[in-house]
């Protein structure tokens, strides 16, 4: 017979794989303690929901409370209102307010405060909607009005036509030299689809109680017109440019009386600065065109140019101090506005991710906005 197979381990203990069973023990512990820290927090963020308010101190109305942006242990405040992207009238999602709101709500509580001292405007939007523009405006002019606090607009890389118009009645305007800024003009936009209608044999059947019921239309044939339609579709683009001449009127007296009363404001100013007059020629660059930075200032369009501690330091020597806390209002995030983002939902729309946001313009309405975002 062969002789019997000797064991490599013949004499000891069988062997224990020790350091596995260690590393199972440590992941457990691990997981034991990720598990109750989550907890911990899951605790804490469902507190804040349920009894979310403004920290002790801090100024509130129902919906908006104080947030710290900059602490410069200073019992003064400079309290900061962004006026950021598509200027529009309509609500953004899962908040409940709109944009025209949210900053008349951001000045009534800068005017409650006494330590607030300063507005700045952080502007960078290319403009939008003309009504929401021009509410935005006669905002801040009432809140100047009656308040001893000055209002400085600093403009980032984009503030044009309605990024220019809620910027006009501010104290001060200050600029980097290479903001684009200008473009003051209003425009409407269309499109005329009835050559294409006609290629697929497509014809509108229009009902109409008057002859221009169906203004701007993008279904109107342009061609091949008998005497009273062509006499029609010049009445109605006749109208229309009425009604944009009136707006960009408007716009223009915007301009000139929100820089004039700056001007003559600025002179009371105890450190002498005067800021930019507003050139007498200056309507010859009103016609749609886009300014840098440093074009709008030759033009008395903006005061200073700089960046954003420029705008800061400048609110504090409008308002006659040395430093301030830099505070803005924000809406709470609350159980209202979890539930309503959770309940929102559209299976149809597919979003995808350029980089960068498209205006978001309605038809029908007058913009002050570039023609190149459009």
């Amino acid at each position: 017979m062969p002789p019997p197979l000797l064991s490599a381990n013949r004499g000891h203990a069988p062997s224990r794989n020790t350091g596995g069973r260690g590393w199972k023990i440590a992941t457990l512990v691990l997981a034991v303690v990720l598990g109750l820290s989550l907890l911990a927090n899951l605790g804490s963020v469902l507190l804040g929901v349920l009894f979310s308010g403004p920290a002790p101190g801090a100024m509130s109305d129902s919906r908006l409370q104080e947030v710290t942006l900059e602490h410069n242990r200073s019992n003064n405040k400079i309290a900061v209102i962004p006026v950021e992207g598509i200027i529009t009238s309509s609500e953004g999602e899962g908040v409940g307010y709109n944009l025209v709101r949210l900053i008349e709500d951001q000045l009534k509580l800068a005017a409650k405060d006494d330590s607030v001292k300063a507005v700045l405007l952080k502007v960078n939007s290319p403009g939008g909607e003309v009504l929401a523009s021009d509410d935005i405006y006669n905002a801040i002019v009432r809140f100047q009005d009656e308040h001893d606090k000055p209002v400085v607009a600093s403009m980032g890389s984009l503030a044009a036509s309605g990024g220019y118009y809620v910027s006009a009645p501010c104290r001060w305007i200050v600029a980097n030299e290479l903001t684009i800024t200008g473009s003051i003009g209003v425009i409407m936009h269309g499109y005329n689809y009835r050559g294409l209608m006609d290629k697929v044999g497509l014809k509108p059947m229009v009902y109409k109680s008057g002859r221009f019921k169906d203004m701007l239309s993008g279904e109107k044939p342009l061609d091949k017109l008998s005497s009273s339609e062509q006499a029609d579709l010049e009445e109605e683009e006749s109208m229309v440019k009425q009604m944009i001449t009136e707006t960009y009127d408007k716009f223009k007296s915007v301009v000139a009386g929100g820089r004039n009363r700056a001007s003559e404001r600025n002179q009371t100013n105890k450190d002498g600065a005067l800021g930019r007059p507003l050139n007498k020629q200056w309507a010859r660059v009103a016609d749609g065109r886009i300014l840098s930075g440093k074009q709008a200032m030759d033009e008395g369009l903006v005061d200073e140019l700089g960046n954003w501690q420029t705008a800061v330091k400048r609110a504090q020597r409008l308002a006659g101090i040395d430093k301030a806390d830099l505070v803005t209002y924000q809406v709470p995030f609350n159980l209202g506005t979890l539930l309503g983002l959770l309940g929102k939902t559209d299976a149809k729309t597919v979003k995808i991710d350029l980089g960068f946001d498209f205006p978001k313009l309605g038809a029908g309405l007058f913009y002050l906005a570039p023609a190149f975002l459009r």
